[in-house]
């Protein structure tokens, strides 16, 4: 059988773990397939600086072509892995090849979510995508965002400081409410208005067009350009014809390993298996980071497990947030310091404990917040919502 260590996706995820295996000391064959046409790359740029032309194309990449001659890493761009055989250890590709592999990494990353109907509208997930969007935003341009989702607003707040007139329809009463609750979801909404987003709340669309979208209550709304994003849906396909137990995306135990011991997943499509918080697949960019270096040592012989709380962030006009745990819209919201002038910290308890924490411009108190939610115990509101009062007092 061949000794190759085999990673499909050509994201941060896949970049992360070929690094590993060289890093942990694996000196034999690396193979990385990635089916687009670009070396892996970062994603979170593709909507703040890179779409706003601050970042310039180089930087996206997580590694130059030399780190990947210098580190022996056979890398196939634009090559899709079509068929995994894992009886055979082998996994078919785009263009005719195979390779075999001792240990499968799958690091498939996640597709957007299309809107049936919406010919002609612009999404954003690649590279290419944000390139076609950096086309249609700037000074006297229009564009209708049809979701207010992190990439929507992300999107917009982009658009709009780049001089765009830019209109988010989402059908929900507050952007994000479903993610954050209303009293968290009002400072988004608030901070779009004042920068001069048209925010049409409560309302879905009828039919999107490549210029105008027709909302469900009869509303025209023309633009140059329409970006539609509702979502994102983890790439399973190849994982579940391969016969791998697929639920809420590719199963994992809290080493990362799938059904199949000697196949393992991470990033978007990882449904993993918390040792704290459950069962969960986050598809944010932590993920992609550090999970591929606790696979690959298991993928060496280890046993190690992930049991980071998820992370995630975003910028926003003069907004900077850091999120910290899993929370939902049913769980309680503590507030510490000032939603007026967003410099506060929210905190989102379920049974007394804190589940999720989130800093918004300010910035020591993010190891805090980790350390609350990773303790599990149950907490005194009144003092988590009091600035005086340490958190590890709370």
């Amino acid at each position: 059988m061949s000794d190759a260590q085999v990673i499909i996706g050509g994201g941060l995820a896949g970049a992360k773990a070929a690094e590993a295996l060289r890093d942990q000391g694996f000196d034999g064959p690396v193979i990385l397939i990635a089916d687009e046409e670009h070396l892996p790359y970062e994603r979170p740029p593709l909507s703040k600086g890179y779409l706003a032309g601050d970042d310039d194309r180089a930087s996206l990449f997580t590694h130059d072509a030399n780190w990947y001659a210098d580190h022996d890493v056979d890398v196939r761009t634009g090559v899709r892995a079509e068929r995994i055989d894992p009886r055979a250890h082998r996994v078919d590709l785009s263009d005719g090849t195979s390779v075999d592999y001792a240990k499968l990494l799958l690091a498939t990353g996640s597709s957007s979510r299309r809107l049936d109907g919406a010919d002609g509208a612009l999404y954003l997930r690649s590279l290419d995508d944000s390139d076609r969007i950096r086309e249609v935003i700037g000074e006297d341009r229009t564009l209708v965002i049809v979701g207010g989702g992190w990439i929507g607003l992300e999107v917009a707040a982009t658009a709009r400081q780049a001089g765009t007139r830019v209109t988010v329809v989402e059908p929900q009463s507050q952007p994000l409410e479903r993610i954050l609750g209303t009293t968290v979801a009002e400072v988004f909404a608030g901070v779009h208005r004042d920068n001069g987003v048209d925010l049409r709340l409560g309302v879905g669309v009828k039919e999107v067009g490549p210029g105008a979208v027709t909302t469900d209550d009869g509303d025209l709304i023309s633009a140059d350009a329409v970006l539609v994003g509702i979502g994102a849906t983890p790439n399973v396909d190849l994982a579940r014809a391969a016969g791998l137990a697929v639920s809420n995306g590719v199963d994992v135990d809290g080493g990362l390993r799938t059904s199949d011991p000697d196949v393992f997943a991470v990033g978007d499509i990882a449904n993993h298996d918390h040792p704290s918080l459950g069962r969960l697949r986050v598809e944010h960019w932590a993920n992609a980071q550090n999970q591929p270096a606790v696979a690959v040592t298991n993928m060496l012989g280890g046993s190690a497990v992930y049991d980071r709380v998820p992370y995630f962030f975003t910028d926003q006009y003069d907004l900077g947030m850091e999120y910290r745990g899993l929370a939902s819209s049913e769980n309680d919201v503590v507030i510490r310091g000032d939603l007026a002038t967003r410099e506060f910290l929210a905190f989102w308890l379920s049974d007394g404990a804190v589940v999720a924490g989130m800093n918004v411009n300010i910035w020591d108190a993010g190891d805090d917040i980790a350390a609350l939610i990773a303790s599990g115990r149950r907490v005194d509101a009144a003092a988590l919502a009091d600035s005086s009062v340490s958190l590890d007092q709370v």
